[in-house]
């Protein structure tokens, strides 16, 4: 299928009341995300479709490219740039959970974004620290990044706060030794402390997601 055609299977996808929802998430597109799925499962992978996607600029289209292009075929420049084009909220999750973490280069981009003079970039690097925390946390140095959650969390803009603040739980979460002193920050901090949670779902504020999961690890 050519950039066209995928585009115009797009526009008959665009929903108002997805739009409407996905607005207030910072997200300017209008497509079911399931549909979006679906359509990508019958495309399948076809990365130079996928680079030409994410060409357009367009969110929905850029989801798209996510799905079906080939991550480890993209060079560290290229992911970098796709990182910095990323504004919006789900494509730049997308895009650093479904392409980078799958990269040779996710270790130098998570040093590379986290130290980043931009709260948009950083936050990236924190998510992919947030994911050697959990999965590969040899090297981190926990008890550091632990006082720069404290120290920074509490005034960092939205989309960086969010990622420090999962890295905080996941701290908690998966290392007992360091278990008190990040509950001890949550409670101290107080970030998230008020977020609407829906029912059946783990509140984000640290002391509560972090007792929440150790509990369901038994």
């Amino acid at each position: 299928m050519t950039v066209a055609g995928v585009m115009a299977e797009l526009a008959k996808l665009e929903d108002p009341k997805a739009r409407a929802v996905n607005e207030r998430h910072g997200d300017d597109h209008g497509v079911n995300l399931s549909r979006l799925r679906t359509l990508a499962k019958e495309l399948k992978t076809q990365h130079d479709l996928a680079r030409d996607l994410w060409a357009t600029g367009d969110t929905a289209a850029r989801l798209l490219a996510l799905l079906i292009c080939r991550p480890k075929a993209y060079d560290r420049d290229e992911l970098d740039s796709m990182l910095r084009a990323a504004r919006t909220p789900k494509v730049q999750d997308w895009l650093v959970n479904y392409v980078v973490k799958k990269s040779p280069y996710a270790e130098e981009l998570r040093q590379t974004w986290f130290a980043d003079p931009d709260p948009v970039v950083a936050s990236a690097g924190w998510a992919l620290t947030t994911e050697r925390v959990a999965k590969n946390p040899v090297g981190l140095d926990l008890p550091g990044l632990l006082d720069l959650i404290e120290a920074e969390l509490k005034d960092a803009p939205d989309r960086l706060q969010w990622a420090m603040n999962h890295c905080l739980a996941q701290i908690g979460i998966d290392h007992p030794a360091y278990r008190a002193r990040a509950i001890d920050i949550g409670e101290r901090l107080e970030v998230l402390k008020d977020y609407p949670t829906p029912p059946n779902c783990t509140s984000p504020y640290a002391p509560i997601w972090i007792t929440e999961m150790v509990r369901r690890k038994g």
